[in-house]
């Protein structure tokens, strides 16, 4: 009988069998930056040499773009340990990531324009009337 991958690393009142410092082999500092919102999605590339289970199961997640707290919350660890992880699989070019867009970007695109604010401001306004009527 085989047993689902979740199983084998948490146990329901006891949690993960195996401790954080453990799964990133006592590594607390990245070797990439990314920021909680930075997206991560898998490349296509196979390379699953050197590679712990939870760094599979973290290449499972990114088949689809995640960002870096989606991801930490479902595979249980904290996001410091996730990020460690996701260093490895950037490293091995198993993923790639993106960070978010600051806001200078956003302006230098025109987000900020008289127009887009009073788009904005209107958006804003029917999203709290339709809240107010809803209460």
């Amino acid at each position: 009988m085989t047993v689902p991958e979740d199983e084998t690393w948490l146990d329901g009142d006891a949690g993960r069998l195996v401790r954080p410092y453990a799964v990133s082999n006592g590594r607390t500092i990245a070797s990439r930056p990314l920021d909680l919102l930075s997206m991560v999605v898998a490349t296509g590339i196979t390379t699953s040499a050197g590679l712990e289970p939870d760094h599979l199961q973290i290449l499972g997640l990114c088949l689809r773009p995640a960002s870096v707290a989606e991801i930490a919350a479902r595979v249980r660890l904290p996001a410091a340990v996730t990020k460690v992880l996701l260093s490895d699989l950037v490293d091995c070019g198993a993923v790639r990531t993106a960070g978010p867009r600051p806001t200078a970007d956003l302006a230098a695109a025109g987000a900020t324009s008289a127009t887009s604010t009073t788009s904005t401001r209107v958006l804003l306004e029917r999203l709290l009337d339709g809240l107010q009527r809803r209460l």
